[in-house]
């Protein structure tokens, strides 16, 4: 026998460790995924989505505050359709529950989501006819001829191209790629000109007509000159002059003030914790009280020192609080920052000008449609433009960063953690264990897989929202876009083509290096690897995981549809943890909708099934079936469980459009990767050649139709100033605007720690803080020219008690609901759904509310410019000498009183006095001793002469209309 056969044979019958690993890195799916794995995880993942269905139909009923809390807490208007209390009876106004009402109850930003998800569901069912009916009966005759005298084939391999080489039938794949691109291009015109008919809606709805900011711009990147209110009127000017006069405030700034009060909310959440675990049993406390770090703020304390949690804490917020009263008062003092806001009375004239400024910069601004105040990024909006291009740059890096970063783990999950025995292939040690415990490491391997993925992909939208934050995103709606797109390439990149493409990529590098140890020259072993054909044959091989992998998706949708994380983790908490009264609080509170996530994995989803129609159609109507199922279950949680934190009025719709107009063209690259490796002539690639062509051209087609429409009420007319005279006397006052973009962290009530009741007899032993009598500073004196004293929180209209010892709000256990929390700032911010849906809108205009000292409220009602004495009154601060107060009072901010009832009624130059009417509610302080009284300062005359008109609007000035107005 010739030994030179046995002599090659030997190492591949002994391979090393090494020869192992990259065979398994070559082909990971060669023992995981096999053709009859299809049909195991259609019946499990089947199988198990109705068996979660059913036991959520029975669990529902009785746990509303898990599956149905938009029901308990929503207003009248905003409440779902009534559920009765069967099994079943949610199906019905499920389906019932048609668009409008969507809009109307949940907003457009839930009502779009809905949209896509059937606009998916819709691609797919077309393109599963197609699939299905063409692509199927060409690859199983085409391939026929390579096919005979081989049985070994399986019938999902049948399907596939890869056994149809040379065939001129790869001509039906080129046409199947025009009339899919045409299936995609005709549902995303019609679903973008049906959005553009829901904003154009949008806009004409009562909510937008009443809000704020619907005629507010804001203004960035102002230079030092034009730091004032005037200065914002004529930038406006440079860009369009209009037949009204602009309201402006420039913004202050801030300093160390909303980190003041951002370390405020931590130590008093800190204190709380640890309140709740040391008084966890009333009767029997721990034999230590707890100890922690000092603030590293704070250079009283030597580095690494532990202190008594409770008493350090305590101290810590009385500290922190005389320091933020002190920083409010003195706010009106500090020099201006280089951003503001314009207000309009007209809505068409704010959006004029926002799209006459589009491609604009006067003064090297940027001017913009103002977002809601809830909205915006603070800390962002005083950046530079240097600034912002640093951070995007910095962003953008760090996200290629861990783009890269993960290939190897993530390549090295799907080889090892999904198939322990590959491991033990590599490593001998760990067969053995292997084969001595395989139950447990079959528990292993079917927990630490998934747990890992899951987890790095559950705290992955975090990493790119602060990324996002860092880079310069002015409001957070905008953030929720960047953060979406984001990880959209990141999903694409890492797991459709490192999964797909790196067992492809590996092969022909381990081909060409074989040649070239055969002594093949570099271009011959290039074009020998035929990198084609290896490409497109791995992917062939792949597409049975992906299709089980879709497959589990409809589990996924099932999970979530019986909230089972928020099931154990609630119970779990409540008997194993010491959750503090406000953790409880906002356990039982709807949690906000996660948008950019579940929108990249629908992207991601139709994106792989774009990719791999024509290599294994199977992946159609899988795909189709996902959405239709999930069509259903997302549109109940909307319903009845979550809320839209922030609305942006369908703003996500050009960001998904875009994402699909590239999954489209990633799968057109797929189509020619396949007719250029086993087509039987060039002429089939450049029949293709236009399809790239074509979707560009359709996506300027629709951007140009469509956006301005989107997201401008009106683009305005050229406005001849000269012959053209303003509103009228009746227009101007049914039109009263404020502009009130204030900071939050100079009106937000700071928080009071909270405390079960059933610990409330021991406060006074552990307990020190802020007194019941005190006041934050921002409640009356700061944000008032009235200055009242506090009144009791347990009983109506008496003052309140002088308890020293028991500061903070005691919380029983019957009212740990959120239903009794909802209006507060600090859960409304979180959890409010922009007040919306609790019947507390915070951007809605009313008539004579009064102004914040910082925003400095002006009345538009006139037809000229107005005058700079509101920005002299937040500049200048005079001597207090001569003022004085009666006992029981506290001093309001010079600011204030200048702009004060009292003071108003002053004749300042030419101006005409300010006139005011009330109704006889305001007799509720006519008790009250008389305010101080102090000159107006004497301000320069302004852009225009100034015309004050007598409001022919009854004021509301009952106390708590001034309540309402702070939210309290």
């Amino acid at each position: 026998m010739d030994p030179s056969p046995v002599h090659v044979l030997l190492p591949r019958q002994s391979q090393s460790s090494t020869d192992t690993f990259l065979g398994l890195i070559a082909d990971p799916f060669q023992s995981q995924i096999q053709s009859d794995a299809f049909f195991a995880s259609l019946a499990t993942s089947l199988g198990i989505t109705v068996v979660i269905t059913l036991l959520f139909c029975l669990l529902r009923p009785y746990n509303t505050v898990v599956y149905a809390p938009r029901t308990k807490y929503a207003d009248e208007k905003h409440a779902p359709p009534q559920v009765g209390k069967g099994a079943f009876a949610w199906i019905q106004p499920l389906i019932s529950t048609k668009e409008e009402q969507i809009i109307d109850k949940l907003g457009l930003d839930a009502a779009l989501f809905l949209r896509f998800t059937s606009m998916c569901r819709n691609i797919f069912l077309v393109l599963t006819v197609i699939g299905c009916g063409v692509l199927i009966p060409v690859n199983i005759i085409g391939g026929s001829r390579m096919r005979s005298g081989n049985s070994g084939i399986t019938t999902f391999m049948k399907m596939t191209p890869q056994y149809m080489y040379g065939s001129s039938a790869f001509w039906a794949f080129v046409v199947c790629a025009y009339v899919f691109d045409a299936v995609i291009m005709y549902f995303l015109w019609s679903n973008y000109r049906a959005v553009t008919r829901l904003r154009r809606a949008c806009f004409e709805s009562p909510e937008y007509q009443a809000s704020l900011h619907a005629r507010t711009l804001l203004i960035t990147d102002i230079p030092k000159a034009s730091r004032t209110d005037e200065g914002l009127v004529h930038i406006t000017d440079e860009v369009k002059s209009l037949n009204e006069t602009p309201t402006a405030a420039i913004a202050r700034n801030m300093k160390d003030l909303p980190d003041l009060v951002e370390e405020h909310e931590t130590t008093v959440r800190d204190l709380e914790g640890y309140l709740a675990k040391y008084l966890r049993d009333p009767n029997k406390l721990p034999a230590q009280r707890p100890t922690c770090k000092p603030s590293k703020e704070d250079a009283s304390y030597r580095k690494g020192q532990k202190v008594d949690a409770i008493d350090y804490l305590t101290s810590r917020i009385r500290e922190l609080e005389v320091e933020i009263k002190e920083v409010r008062g003195s706010i009106g003092k500090r020099d201006p920052m280089p951003y503001g806001f314009v207000s309009y009375n007209s809505i068409e004239n704010a959006h004029t000008l926002a799209h006459a400024a589009k491609n604009k910069h006067p003064q090297g601004t940027t001017i913009v449609l103002a977002p809601k105040p809830q909205d915006l990024i603070w800390k962002n909006l005083p950046l530079a433009k240097k600034q912002r291009r640093w951070g995007r740059f910095i962003n953008n890096v760090w996200f290629v960063v861990l783009t890269v970063a993960w290939i190897a783990p993530n390549a090295l999950s799907a080889v090892f953690l999904s198939n322990l025995g590959h491991l033990g292939q590599v490593w001998p040690a760990f067969q053995t264990q292997l084969r001595k415990n395989p139950t447990w490491w079959a528990i292993v391997q079917g927990v630490v897989s998934p747990a890992v993925t899951s987890l790095f992909y559950f705290y992955l939208p975090a990493v790119f929202r602060r990324l996002s934050i860092r880079s310069g995103d002015l409001s957070k709606t905008s953030r929720e876009r960047h953060v979406m797109h984001k990880l959209y390439a990141f999903f694409v990149f890492n797991n459709l083509f490192v999964f797909s493409l790196f067992a492809a990529v590996w092969g022909y590098i381990t081909a060409v290096t074989n040649l070239r140890q055969k002594n093949t020259s570099v271009w011959d072993a290039i074009k020998q690897g035929n990198i084609f054909n290896q490409v497109m044959l791995t992917l062939c091989s792949v597409t049975p995981f992906w299709i089980t992998w879709l497959l589990q998706r409809n589990l996924g949708a099932a999970v979530d549809l019986v909230q089972v994380f928020n099931l154990a983790w609630g119970s779990f908490s409540r008997k194993f943890l010491s959750p503090t009264p406000r953790q409880l609080i906002e356990l039982s509170a709807p949690q906000p909708f996660e948008y950019a996530s579940y929108y990249n994995y629908f992207l991601f989803y139709a994106t792989v099934a774009l990719c791999f129609t024509t290599l294994q159609p199977l992946v159609i109507p899988v795909t189709a079936f996902y959405f239709w199922l999930d069509t259903y279950l997302k549109k109940y949680l909307l319903l009845h469980v979550f809320i839209t934190k922030i609305e942006s009025g369908g703003q996500f719709w050009r960001v998904l459009y875009n994402r699909f107009i590239f999954a489209a063209l990633l799968g057109n690259a797929v189509i020619a990767l396949v007719v250029a490796a086993q087509g039987s002539s060039l002429s089939m690639l450049g029949a293709m050649a236009p399809l790239p062509v074509i979707l560009f051209g359709f996506k300027m087609y629709c951007s140009r139709v469509f956006d301005d429409k989107i997201h401008y009420y009106t683009k305005g007319a050229i406005i001849d100033v000269e012959n053209t005279s303003g509103p009228d006397e009746k227009t101007l006052r049914g039109n009263r605007l404020g502009v009130r973009f204030g900071h939050p962290v100079l009106y937000r009530p700071l928080m009071t720690p909270m405390v079960h009741a059933k610990s409330q007899h021991l406060l006074k032993e552990v307990y020190g803080g802020r007194l019941d009598g005190d006041t934050d500073g921002a409640s009356i004196a700061g944000y008032s020219d009235i200055s009242m004293d506090a009144m009791s929180r347990t009983q109506a209209g008496k003052p309140a008690g002088g308890n020293p010892a028991a500061p903070f709000e005691i919380v029983s256990e019957a009212r740990m609901d959120f239903e009794y929390y909802k209006n507060r700032p600090e859960f409304r911010e979180q959890y409010g759904g922009d007040g919306e849906m609790y019947g507390r809108p915070a951007d809605l205009i009313r008539p004579g509310t009064p102004a914040s000292f910082v925003t400095q409220d002006c009345h538009p009602n006139n037809s000229t410019r107005s005058s700079s004495r509101h920005s002299e009154a937040t500049r200048i601060g005079h001597g207090e000498d001569g003022t004085s107060y009666p006992t029981g009072y506290q001093k309001a901010p010079l600011a204030l009183r200048e702009q004060s009832p009292d003071a108003r009624g002053f004749d300042v130059g030419t101006q005409r006095a300010h006139q005011y009417q009330y109704d006889n509610r305001g007799a509720l302080l006519g008790g009250a001793a008389a305010m101080g009284s102090s000159p107006p300062v004497q301000g320069e005359r302004g852009y225009g002469p100034l015309l004050l008109e007598t409001p022919d609007v009854e004021e509301d000035t009952s106390y708590d209309y001034f309540r309402r107005g702070r939210g309290l």
